[in-house]
């Protein structure tokens, strides 16, 4: 299989980016689509020309560090993939591919397709995590969970870190990342005790770092590699609702 990609190169945030053009041949059907630009960097360095920067790390769709927009959309668009679980065979033979990185001001690019995402890490520090004391192991495993609150808490704490919800928004909102994050530890009895603080402080930290508003398009779960529900965003709202009345 022979491609011709298109790939956004930018030296740095502050030098103007352009796309550029290269041909990616005899590529394998089997290969990923990050193995795939792996290829394309081994010939540029052997033609002595600067690689294609881009980010991966675990490339097991755990990490979520692979953050590349593809053919306009984030991770490719197909449904429950990051793009180091895309196959090239879901691309045909001769055909153009354009690469770009996440777009948003929130997210300042570095460089070429890499982009920083510590927006999302203070997000984190502001209050995604439990400081009470929940006591060792036995403790934790012998605290009643009903299986619901288990489940959801599970499914809400699937959610990577990868920001695609943030690059497919129209408005760049990161409501489904700081939903999720919330969610996840909101539904346990282990965060109860920090519940009304944290829901403000995440979403008062979100709102501080730039991200846009949440106008409920539906887009972010359409692209989300872990396929977050939109209803922890609701859950949010009710939570940030709930708190703000308290005057948390």
């Amino acid at each position: 299989m022979n491609l011709t990609l298109k790939v956004w190169r930018q030296k740095d945030g502050q030098t103007p980016g352009r796309f550029e053009t290269y041909e990616a041949k005899n590529v394998l059907e089997d290969m990923s689509f990050l193995e795939m630009l792996d290829v394309v960097n081994e010939e540029l360095i052997e033609r002595g020309q600067e690689p294609i920067a881009f980010d991966s790390d675990c490339r097991e769709g755990i990490c979520g560090m692979c953050s590349l927009v593809i053919n306009g959309v984030p991770h490719g668009g197909h449904k429950g993939t990051a793009t180091c679980q895309l196959h090239m065979r879901h691309f045909k033979d001769g055909q153009t591919i354009t690469i770009e990185p996440w777009r948003a001001k929130a997210f300042p690019l570095l460089k070429d397709l890499i982009v920083n995402r510590s927006a999302f890490d203070r997000i984190i520090q502001a209050g995604g995590f439990v400081s009470v004391n929940t006591g060792g192991a036995p403790d934790g495993n012998a605290l009643p969970v009903p299986k619901e609150a288990a489940d959801r808490s599970m499914d809400a704490a699937a959610c990577i870190g990868c920001g695609a919800c943030v690059a497919a928004c129209k408005n760049a909102s990161a409501m489904l990342f700081v939903a999720a994050k919330v969610s996840h530890l909101n539904l346990l009895p282990q965060g109860h005790p920090e519940k009304d603080r944290r829901a403000l402080a995440m979403v008062r930290q979100m709102d501080q770092e730039g991200f846009g508003a949440c106008t409920v398009t539906g887009s972010c779960e359409a692209v989300c590699p872990k396929e977050i529900s939109l209803s922890f965003i609701a859950k949010l709202n009710r939570d940030y609702g709930l708190a703000a009345l308290k005057g948390k």
